[in-house]
């Protein structure tokens, strides 16, 4: 694995592929769900190493429930199986859980924020970077509630899990305005303590918004144009941090090509120091 390039990229849908093919992408990456990828053959596998022969990859993995229990054996050997096959040049993951026992939940659900959980988490990450033989990336969680029990913020605990286990961040940055929002926080306050120096890729995408009596609730969809407030967030983190790989997710009420690609290249105006901040704002 040699790194994403410090330059943008779209998650790739199969309804984009002759698109994408009809003329000469200008995306510096995609990314695929793994769990999309997970049998022998078909037209996924077909498209995605069409994909592959010329352009950087990063697998993403929606299933592992990286803060569950226990890991699934089967799961992670099938990760394994996908990341060998392609090569992929980033593979991350959720700092959340999403199975019990035999159970699999369609959701990324939170965690607490405990020494336990902690302990329970980097030995996961540990698993999993051993399985696969390379280093992860852990992706900060769009939330919509809190624990009571939670001692450590959520900054101070990807913190920890990055210096224990040398994983990788993959940073958000539509999930901390999403938190932030839902939760009545400042989300550059969550930034000023986040762990940048440990962030390797950044995601953007959309959020809906329902109206309740205590005030908005934002919901991390996949399902829209990125949001200028999360635009004007990132500006800021690349004006700290510097250039980074930086993916746009949209994932339901899926576009044309050109709109998701209109997005991807508003990122990169930005990521390049150009005008996307000023339409941001």
């Amino acid at each position: 694995m040699t790194g994403l390039p410090p330059d943008v990229g779209v998650g790739f849908k199969p309804d984009h592929h002759a698109a994408i093919r009809r003329a000469p992408s200008q995306m510096g990456f995609f990314e695929v769900h793994a769990e999309n990828y997970m049998g022998a053959g078909g037209l996924p596998h077909a498209q995605l190493t069409d994909l592959r022969a010329d352009h950087a990859l990063s697998i993403h993995g929606v299933g592992l429930s990286i803060g569950g229990p226990r890991l699934d054996a089967a799961h992670l050997a099938r990760l394994r199986a996908l990341c060998d096959r392609y090569q992929p040049d980033s593979f991350s993951e959720h700092l959340a859980w999403s199975s019990h026992g035999a159970e699999y939940l369609n959701d990324l659900l939170p965690l607490p924020y405990t020494p336990r959980t902690l302990d329970l988490v980097c030995q996961h990450v540990d698993q999993v970077q051993e399985a696969l033989g390379r280093r992860m990336l852990l992706e900060n969680p769009a939330t919509y509630l809190l624990f009571a029990d939670s001692s450590i913020p959520e900054t101070e605990f990807l913190r920890q899990i990055a210096l224990r286990t040398g994983c990788g961040l993959l940073l958000d940055v539509n999930n901390v305005f999403v938190a932030s929002v839902n939760h009545r926080r400042d989300p550059r306050a969550y930034l000023a303590d986040f762990p940048l120096d440990q962030v390797a890729e950044i995601h953007l995408g959309g959020h809906a918004e329902e109206a309740l009596p205590s005030g908005p609730l934002l919901i991390d969809a996949h399902g829209a144009p990125v949001a200028d407030p999360v635009w004007t967030l990132y500006a800021e983190v690349i004006a700290q941090r510097g250039p980074l790989p930086t993916l746009v997710e949209w994932d339901n009420d899926l576009p044309e090509w050109p709109v998701l690609q209109a997005e991807a290249l508003r990122a990169r105006d930005i990521l390049r120091g150009g005008s996307g901040l000023a339409r941001a704002s």
